[in-house]
């Protein structure tokens, strides 16, 4: 079994008894594990599980509303893609300009990026769109809008990547082309987290899960966490869910220890408690 990595050193992000939520109402909690530099990890669930709000907790979208995100990665090094549901197409911006949003953090929001129209090009062409600079996106189709997304990330050049579905309205052509360039980013020694629905994807491309319902169910590898037994607990949890319910007591938080198997059950607000101790490997 492999002693997980407690420490958020060399790029390493460490949950320690997180909750995550609005208005003091959890949509994610006790939560406690360590995101590996170098990890490609999918953030399964289902629907209203707590992904999206776990992905903006870390890149720092919103606030921990009890316990803690250790980053041992400076902020800047993280690039976040949100749901295309959430990124308003209307706005008048050609594809150059949006994929240059990628050198922001790098070359500061006035400055001018005509010397990088080079870098802008190259990236677009590693998406499939050369010849689409000038073209407003909301001329794009929705493969077409999510390559150039792909771009600005490729500009951000990022040690930690997080991906909120982004694979959700999107042709099949597109998907493999996306996660080919996702596997080579994890190739070049790049975290990789990414919300995702189709389990087939999953475990085709994913070596290491954590399964979410507002709690963790399970965290490992990917063919233990996604048993049967843990897909109908997370189902389970997820509709015994309360919404209304506060913020648990520190102290209820489950610890991780190692030796856990991956097969573990959290427990959810509203019924029975059940510790989980997840983020680490083992068999079920």
């Amino acid at each position: 079994m492999t002693r997980p990595d407690r420490s958020p050193a060399g790029g390493a992000i460490r949950l320690d008894a997180l909750t995550l939520g609005y208005d003091r109402h959890p949509a994610v909690h006790h939560l406690n594990g360590t995101i590996r530099a170098g990890d490609m990890l999918a953030l399964v669930g289902p629907n209203g599980a707590g992904k999206s709000t776990l992905l903006k907790g870390l890149v720092g979208e919103i606030a921990c509303l009890d316990g803690r995100i250790e980053r041992g990665v400076a902020q800047r090094a993280i690039a976040y893609l949100p749901q295309a549901a959430e990124i308003d197409r209307s706005f008048p911006m050609s594809v150059a300009d949006l994929a240059s949003m990628g050198l922001w953090r790098r070359a500061g929001a006035w400055r001018s990026l005509a010397d990088d129209h080079e870098n802008v090009a190259g990236a677009l062409s590693a998406v499939g769109l050369s010849g689409f600079e000038r073209r407003p996106i909301g001329t794009l189709s929705g493969g077409q809008f999510q390559r150039a997304l792909f771009a600005r990330l490729i500009l951000q050049d990022a040690r930690v990547i997080l991906l909120d579905e982004p694979f959700t309205g999107v042709d099949a052509r597109t998907v493999a082309d996306l996660i080919a360039l996702i596997r080579a980013w994890h190739g070049d020694g790049r975290t990789i987290v990414a919300a995702l629905h189709d389990l087939g994807q999953v475990r085709a491309h994913f070596p290491q899960t954590l399964l979410l319902a507002r709690e963790p169910v399970a965290w490992g590898a990917t063919d233990l966490v996604l048993s049967p037994a843990n897909l109908a607990r997370a189902t389970q949890l997820s509709e015994a869910w309360d919404e209304t319910a506060a913020i648990c007591a520190r102290d209820h938080a489950a610890r991780p220890h190692d030796g856990q198997d991956a097969g573990h059950a959290g427990h959810g607000h509203g019924h029975a408690h059940h510790h989980p101790h997840p983020g680490t490997e083992g068999a079920a």
